[in-house]
């Protein structure tokens, strides 16, 4: 083995400890002495292959918008563009839940020390983060809905401003169902988000009961 296979090697590790420590133990746990007994490693190891904490915390967001764009990118197309963008919705829900720790430390809602996530303007610069996996991931919801007014089911004639409200309906329930508000039964997302969103796509322009016919196709292909 060479020494930048090895090198690369220890990296690899501390970041898929530190995601691993995150989600079980929450950001207070992610500290450099610890992380590194994780893997067998010194202290040092954190310094050299990332600068520190910061640098490493940065990487860890990093990997989980490439998570999250990874599964969102698995979402199917079919002809039914409304069913498309719901399906979307689900994956997204189905990751922040699997994963609420990381979820919320990539858009800077928990963060060790006084460490925040950088500031965006979603309204002028097109994303809600300079991570460029994660440009890619709300990529997904904007081709979404480009595709939905393509087809006659919703106006939109700003994407990224229809994509940034819905984005902000779904982001905003998720964080109440990661905290517990709705249960744990599911009644929320029947009761609550769904709802919503038929509510948010019809004012956009669909009809309701194709809402509701889109919605009940998405539903099945999970």
């Amino acid at each position: 083995m060479s020494e930048a296979t090895r090198q690369g090697g220890v990296r690899d590790r501390l970041l898929a400890a530190a995601v691993e420590k995150l989600e079980a133990s929450g950001p207070e746990s992610l500290q450099a002495r610890p992380l590194a007994a994780e893997i067998g490693a010194s202290t040092m190891a954190v310094y050299t292959h990332f600068g520190g904490m910061p640098q490493l915390l940065d990487e860890v967001t990093r990997e989980g918008f490439a998570r999250f764009d990874a599964q969102l990118a698995c979402v199917e197309r079919s002809d039914d563009t409304i069913a498309d963008l719901l399906a979307l919705g689900i994956a997204y829900r189905q990751f922040a839940l699997e994963n609420p720790q990381l979820y919320r430390l990539m858009f800077g809602l928990t963060t060790p020390g006084t460490r925040r996530a950088k500031e965006r303007d979603l309204t002028t610069e097109g994303s809600p983060t300079s991570v460029s996996e994660g440009i890619s991931a709300f990529n997904h919801l904007v081709d979404a809905v480009t595709r939905a007014a393509e087809s006659g089911r919703i106006v939109a004639e700003d994407p990224v401003a229809v994509a940034g409200q819905i984005w902000s309906a779904t982001h905003g329930y998720v964080l109440l169902e990661i905290a517990g508000v709705f249960g744990h039964e599911g009644h929320g997302l029947v009761r609550t988000l769904q709802p919503l969103i038929i509510n948010l796509l019809v004012g956009l322009g669909d009809d309701r009961a194709d809402v509701e016919a889109s919605l009940a196709r998405a539903l099945d292909a999970v």
